[in-house]
């Protein structure tokens, strides 16, 4: 049906004045009088609700008393005036009722808890809160294919279901079409009956493929659905999660980092200069200071720090932390903060970790101890970028997956690479939700995806 965005009447409130114009929304709260009713309607397209007045002298009250409802969608015909206290407003001169709402609506108060609206995800993206949130979460997806559409990379497709593990944890969920049995004597006989002729798992990563890619392609990025069978019941852990995963050939892992922190900037920098309103929204609801953190982050030079000297920096804090401090240690979020929060001020890359805390395809240092791998750290939330050089020494990576117990018969294709013209190569991964709770202050990861799935919950 033919009707104005509500957004476009208060970009261009000028087009618009003193003519006649049909909004359609949903009605977020009214109030009654005596001689005029009002109506805050939103449709979705931006933060701010349209205020409908209706006039009792014009219209009889029982014309529109079915759109006096929280919840109900409208269709609105009417004058778009100017309004001394709400700036525009419009005054109605007919109403439809597209859908109706009943009173057992549970969006009935202006302002939920997070807790209670995480039990009925369907309808939280009608509250200011969560349009806020996947506005801002849509911004974010654009600008980061426009960073790398604007910088000469190709976006690949990588499988969701693959036989491989990228990380070599095994926290991988099992895509099966095979219905519980227990008249196979092993598990190889089992799945030789399933849909692929062997075990098939969601992939925690698009890296392995993405390698591939970038060594016909020059560079590459994914960005996708990756899911994780970790049993963290943690703010920041879910089930399935979107992962951005860049893979730049004949670049070392200086230039990573380098490309890390252009991108970083450039992706805050688009959401605050074009997200205004949320920015100014989770300034006030979910973390004060936001505004300024995120300009902060904007035109500062991220610190390179040595891993064994945030460790002693760690050491020398004479602070108690909840886990110890010592060489070979994976830096805990309370480590992480401390050296961005209160020893930097500002986002590190942590570079050189130890080899046996850091993934197997991970380039050896020449030490024999550390590996060419950096975490971006950031104020607020710790770790949001993990970040490497590829190992393409053949004999290292084969050595680096035995340790670990792989089997390399799973990863041919993979080794090929480092037989038939390797050459120098780094990749970063972003999870999507980590980065979208950074730029808006959202405490939870469950409150940054439209249908959460974490322990327990589906």
């Amino acid at each position: 049906m033919k009707h104005t965005d509500i957004k476009e009447l208060f970009t261009n409130p000028d087009s618009f004045t003193g003519g006649e114009v049909t909004v359609c929304g949903w009605v977020r709260t009214w109030r009654d009088s005596k001689s005029i009713s009002f109506i805050e309607l939103n449709d979705g397209t931006c933060l701010k609700n349209l205020q409908l007045v209706f006039d009792k002298e014009k219209m009889s009250a029982d014309s529109f008393k079915d759109a006096l409802v929280v919840g109900a969608a409208l269709k609105v015909e009417g004058n778009f005036i100017s309004s001394e206290r709400n700036g525009y407003e419009m005054t109605v001169s007919g109403v439809e009722v597209l859908g109706g709402c009943p009173q057992d609506y549970p969006l009935q108060k202006k302002h939920h808890t997070l807790e209670f609206l995480r039990t009925i995800p369907h309808l939280r993206p009608r509250t200011k809160y969560f349009e806020a949130v996947f506005a801002v979460r849509s911004r974010l997806s654009y600008a980061i294919h426009t960073y790398f559409q604007e910088h000469g990379y190709k976006y690949v497709h990588t499988p969701i279901i693959t036989g491989s593990d990228c990380e070599g944890a095994g926290e991988m969920f099992r895509a099966t079409t095979m219905p519980w049995k227990t008249d196979c004597k092993t598990e190889q006989e089992y799945f030789a009956q399933d849909f692929f002729g062997r075990r098939a798992n969601l992939t925690v990563s698009g890296q392995l493929e993405g390698e591939m890619a970038a060594t016909g392609l020059g560079k590459i990025y994914t960005f996708g659905p990756t899911f994780r069978a970790e049993h963290s019941n943690t703010t920041r852990h879910a089930a399935e999660f979107w992962q951005i995963e860049p893979e730049v050939c004949f670049a070392d892992i200086n230039d990573i980092i380098a490309i890390a922190e252009e991108f970083i900037k450039y992706i805050i920098k688009d959401v605050v200069d074009n997200c205004p309103d949320e920015i100014a929204y989770f300034s006030e609801r979910a973390e004060k200071g936001l505004a300024e953190k995120l300009n902060s982050v904007i035109t500062s030079d991220f610190v390179k720090l040595d891993y064994t000297d945030a460790i002693e920096i760690l050491k020398k804090s004479g602070k108690e932390f909840k886990y110890p401090v010592e060489w070979g240690c994976d830096l805990q979020t309370g480590h992480e903060r401390y050296l961005t929060e209160e020893h930097f001020k500002k986002p590190v890359f942590v570079v050189n970790y130890p080899a046996d805390i850091k993934a197997f395809y991970m380039k050896q240092n020449p030490d024999g101890k550390t590996v060419a791998a950096t975490d971006l750290l950031v104020p607020g939330i710790g770790e949001i970028i993990g970040c490497s050089e590829r190992e393409v020494d053949l004999e290292k990576l084969k050595n680096a997956m035995i340790k670990r117990g792989m089997p390399l018969e799973s990863y041919v294709e993979y080794l090929d690479l480092r037989k038939y013209g390797t050459v120098p190569h780094s990749g970063f991964g972003l999870g999507m939700e980590r980065i979208l709770m950074y730029v808006t202050g959202v405490q939870n990861i469950r409150d940054t995806l439209l249908f959460p799935r974490t322990v327990g919950s589906l």
